[in-house]
């Protein structure tokens, strides 16, 4: 080290994940306890040191799937207290358990908000981690010899709730507006009428930004997609490849089924000397941020978003880093516009020689939950560690682009800091916002539209603005076929409509 950091100065000394996929020789059928335990397990050993398990005064776990929407069936059975039941198995037995609000931001805002913590002296370790068994409860949910995953143990547990006031409302509930892959596909056809491509011209572009993320996953034995594919084979519609919106090929969206784990251990500086971590396993979090977007139907401009620009930038800013001079990236990939938004407000390319992933992106590697960057940490933190003095960038999304939290690492001795997340946040709350109207009745323009190609038929979802700029939501009236060719269609971004209230929400029909 070239530096002596303040004792108190966390430091993410250990790091490990696990895959149990169902086609392995050694497949396991292991559920999202024992696979968390397992990739615990593999972070203390990363660690090296003594003693470890018994020092850990607090364990956050990310919430699995199937316990973040109300009344999902977990068809295997599920733990009471994951956090504990994972703590247990290690022989851990922490002051605290954290469950973790829904959202793919949780890995990184923990990691941000127990590292605070121990720079204020509350703990002397703290443990994330997180695993889904998707592919095995999808497998084994009616087999005669099922495993079965349920875990009472009790204990002290902060479950902080779904976290979704604000993200999911009636209103968007009564349109359709229930799915990531449709609401994605909103800011995705809005970006596309902002470049002013076809469908077809930006499904290329969009291959063409995630064909490099395939490269990376090919080389990652924990992906849940072999081998290396081209923006061709992403963007060609097969078999295997259909489109399930108006926009989205399969290959280019999140891949859920997939069984992963991945956890990190952090130390204060005086607790890793006491235990006997080496220092070069020590890495610091030089540059953190946590932003919430405005709500989705408020926000001026849908294909863009200020509260990830602000929070990248400010993250940058307390490491004393430039996205120039970053080593590597993992950007958010649920779906491409994701990265397209971050890629557009850094001037970053998709054959940038760093690559903007380092496990290869949701699509490929695989989209555990909420746990995704969990896996982008561990594997940024081999990286710091392979290139020391370096830094590397984890940007993690929740909702429709709506929570964000970066990580700045490296293993150059950095002194904690607070940061101003909380300031900017409230900036962010002040900024205008457009006015949203529930029953909107007139003339009116699709602003932007998604449509999912369900098996019982097309479900079209529309945003669209009457003639004094509110905004509202609506699907075509049943049986209107004309409308149906229109929405199929190039034009339909910016067409004249009628917009009528109903029961059952806002239709749009020809004008």
């Amino acid at each position: 080290m070239n530096a002596t950091p303040d004792p108190r100065t966390p430091v993410l000394v250990g790091v490990g994940q696990v895959g149990d996929p169902t086609d392995a020789a050694d497949y396991h059928a292991w559920s999202p306890v024992q696979m968390g335990a397992a990739a615990a397990a593999a972070a203390l050993a990363d660690a090296g040191g003594t003693g470890l398990a018994a020092v850990i005064d607090v364990i956050a776990g990310i919430r699995q799937f199937e316990i973040s929407l109300p009344g999902a069936p977990a068809p295997l059975g599920r733990a009471d207290n994951y956090p504990r039941a994972v703590a247990r198995r290690m022989g851990a037995q922490p002051g605290r358990a954290i469950l973790e609000v829904v959202g793919g931001q949780g890995p990184q805002s923990l990691v941000t908000e127990l590292a605070a913590g121990i720079a204020a002296g509350q703990y002397r370790a703290a443990l994330v981690v997180g695993a889904e068994a998707i592919s095995t409860v999808s497998r084994l949910a009616d087999a005669d010899d099922r495993p079965e995953f349920t875990e009472t143990v009790g204990g002290q547990l902060e479950d902080r709730g779904l976290g979704l006031s604000g993200l999911v409302t009636e209103y968007q509930s009564r349109h359709g507006l229930l799915e990531p892959i449709t609401a994605y596909g909103l800011l995705e056809n809005a970006r596309r009428s902002r470049l002013g491509l076809t469908r077809n011209d930006y499904v290329a572009t969009m291959a063409a930004l995630m064909a490099p993320f395939t490269a990376v996953s090919a080389t990652n034995p924990l992906a849940a997609v072999a081998g290396e594919r081209t923006a061709a084979q992403l963007g060609t519609v097969t078999i295997r490849n259909r489109m399930i919106t108006d926009l989205y090929p399969l290959s280019l969206v999140a891949r859920e089924k997939v069984n992963l784990g991945a956890a990190v251990l952090l130390m204060s500086v005086a607790e890793a000397r006491e235990r006997g971590v080496a220092e070069d396993r020590w890495v610091f979090l030089a540059g953190h941020a946590g932003l919430r977007e405005q709500p989705l139907l408020e926000r001026p401009e849908l294909s863009r978003s200020p509260a990830m620009v602000r929070a990248v930038a400010h993250a940058l800013e307390l490491a004393g880093v430039g996205v120039d001079d970053l080593a590597t990236l993992d950007l958010y990939s649920c779906f491409p516009v994701a990265v397209a938004t971050v890629a557009d407000a850094f001037g970053l390319s998709a054959d940038d020689p760093r690559g903007l992933t380092v496990t290869g992106g949701l699509p490929y590697f695989g989209g555990p939950g909420n746990n995704y960057s969990m896996h982008a940490i561990v594997e940024t933190v081999h990286r710091m560690r392979a290139r020391p003095g370096t830094h590397g960038l984890v940007w993690a999304n929740g909702g429709v682009l709506s929570k964000h939290a970066v990580g700045v690492y490296t293993t150059t001795p950095t002194p904690w800091r607070d940061g101003d997340s909380p300031a900017i946040q409230t900036e962010l709350d002040a900024a205008p916002t457009l006015e949203v109207v529930e029953q909107a009745d007139g003339p009116a323009t699709i602003e932007t539209l998604s449509i999912l190609h369900a098996p019982t038929g097309d479900r079209a979802v529309i945003i669209g603005r009457l003639a004094d700029g509110a905004r509202f939501l609506a699907n075509p009236a049943r049986g209107d076929d004309a409308m149906s060719v229109l929405l199929a269609g190039e034009g339909a971004v910016g067409a004249k409509v009628r917009v009528q209230p109903g029961e059952r929400g806002n239709r749009i029909t020809g004008v």
